[in-house]
């Protein structure tokens, strides 16, 4: 109840300045646009492309950064901000995705699972400013077509003396994700591999992993790898619908007001058991945002690095195709 007041005052005092964003050709809304402000903040718009922006929120942005995929970025004054922007298509980059005719022939099912821990100090703690991609590399040069992402989390119990019984109540949380593909840019994730919007809703009932059938979007393994990535958009309420999420909370501490990053929940478990450095994050809300390698030569104060804690266990499944 508490809640729904506050998302119900949030609503009365800014429907005025909601903002649209739709394709410039179809006027269809662009779901879960990222809207950067260049200073290391932002939002992200919902499924129906609204999101809320006005100087009295914000009061020293002077512009915006929006950007989808498949479409052209769009950099647009604070002053300018109309109830409706629209995006152009990038088309060059749609005509790159390759259509195929169903594959009709014998294949091998293959899976590489996720590595799973319920240790509440071995997670990374989401933020709405990080994305994660992890690499995976193509073993041979059969084709290979992705169906299935499992995604570990990790479930925290209500009662912190308990959180070792595996009936333990859990913390209640419905989160919103963004998930990626990309093609393997010299090491790099580099331009995806789908232009279509993958997204799913987790709650503490799914267990330690979720599993993303991602079948229907045809992605298929290139032979130098590809990354998947995640990325937290924010609460949701019951229906799924995305809630207004502030990317800092404020902490007083000594007489002093300090911003520190929200951490969203689930969390997400890392692993010792991968002895390369496959996982890569990158800041979501700087404007050119540059992916780097987490590992120790980059990251200085890293808590999961210091106790050899390197990648996120993304688990796969995939089809791998009989030679015709």
């Amino acid at each position: 109840m508490f809640k729904q007041s506050i998302l119900l005052f949030f609503c009365s005092i800014t429907s005025f300045a909601q903002t649209i964003i739709i394709d410039s050709q179809t006027k269809h809304p662009v779901s879960y646009a990222t809207i950067s402000f260049g200073n290391g903040q932002g939002v992200f718009a919902d499924d129906e492309g609204m999101f809320v922006f006005t100087k009295k929120i914000y009061p020293d942005i002077d512009s915006l950064f929006i950007s989808a995929l498949g479409f052209k970025d769009l950099h647009i004054s604070s002053e300018t901000v109309s109830d409706t922007l629209q995006l152009q298509p990038f088309i060059d980059e749609l005509d790159e995705v390759v259509v195929r005719a169903k594959i009709d022939r014998k294949y091998k099912e293959e899976t590489i699972k996720p590595y799973l821990d319920d240790d509440y100090y071995a997670c990374w703690l989401p933020t709405i400013e990080s994305e994660i991609a992890v690499y995976f590399k193509n073993p041979d040069t059969k084709l290979k077509k992705l169906t299935e992402i499992q995604f570990p989390i990790a479930l925290e119990s209500v009662d912190w003396e308990k959180r070792h019984k595996a009936n333990a109540e859990k913390k209640p949380f419905s989160t919103l994700f963004k998930v990626k593909v990309y093609h393997n840019n010299n090491g790099f994730p580099g331009k995806p591999l789908s232009y279509e919007n993958m997204v799913f809703r987790v709650t503490e009932k799914d267990g330690d992993a979720y599993a993303m059938d991602v079948s229907a979007y045809d992605i298929y393994i290139p032979d130098s790898g590809f990354f998947v990535s995640l990325q937290v958009l924010g609460y949701t309420d019951d229906s799924g619908k995305l809630l207004p999420n502030k990317k800092y909370k404020e902490i007083k501490s000594r007489g002093q007001t300090v911003k520190i990053p929200t951490n969203f929940r689930p969390l997400l478990p890392f692993t010792n058991e991968i002895p390369e450095n496959n996982t890569y994050i990158k800041r979501v809300f700087v404007n050119h945002n540059q992916w780097i390698q987490f590992k120790k030569e980059n990251i200085n104060d890293s808590s999961l690095l210091k106790a050899g804690l390197n990648n996120y266990g993304i688990g796969i499944s995939y089809k791998a195709f009989k030679d015709e």
